[in-house]
């Protein structure tokens, strides 16, 4: 009995060695990161088949409630802030934590009014076609077992 124990816990220690990192535990890329520093507006919310599936983004409103929303990053401390502004919609707006990993996946804790430490859930999305005046986000859903991209399209606030 107990080497099975000794044997069940040696291999326990060797699966949780073999885990792959999350997306939460990786270098940050502070070059993609600071290029959105500053003040930005969604301006497109797409996805196939938007016109026949609603996609609840973020947890919090239909994606369509997103168009419009102003979002601040700060890259120093990895703060910001996002408002949804869209007037067919319920106002909305919150502080977040975010960062961009090395993997170029953009991490991202609603925080509400709580600290970032304590928030035990969030949301990883890809970042694409950034240039200096916008980039997208693109998140991976499942629709009917299929898996759909919905882009996020950012542009930049002056």
């Amino acid at each position: 009995m107990m080497k099975k124990i000794i044997l069940f816990v040696a291999l326990s220690v060797t699966l949780s060695a073999c885990k792959s990192n999350s997306a939460t535990n990786t270098s940050v890329d502070n070059k993609t990161e600071r290029g959105i520093k500053g003040n930005w507006e969604i301006t497109s919310v797409t996805y196939p088949g938007s016109n026949v599936i609603k996609v609840t983004s973020f947890d919090l409103a239909d994606s369509n409630c997103f168009v419009g929303s102003k979002w601040n990053f700060i890259s120093n401390n990895n703060k910001g802030n996002m408002s949804l502004t869209n007037a067919k919609c319920t106002s909305y707006s919150t502080p977040i934590s975010w960062f961009i990993n090395k993997e170029g996946q953009f991490v991202m804790k609603i925080l509400d009014d709580s600290k970032a430490k304590t928030v035990k859930t969030g949301y990883v999305l890809n970042v694409a076609n950034q240039s200096e005046n916008s980039f997208q986000l693109t998140e991976k859903i499942n629709v009917a077992g299929k898996s759909v991209d919905v882009v996020y399209q950012f542009e930049k606030l002056n």
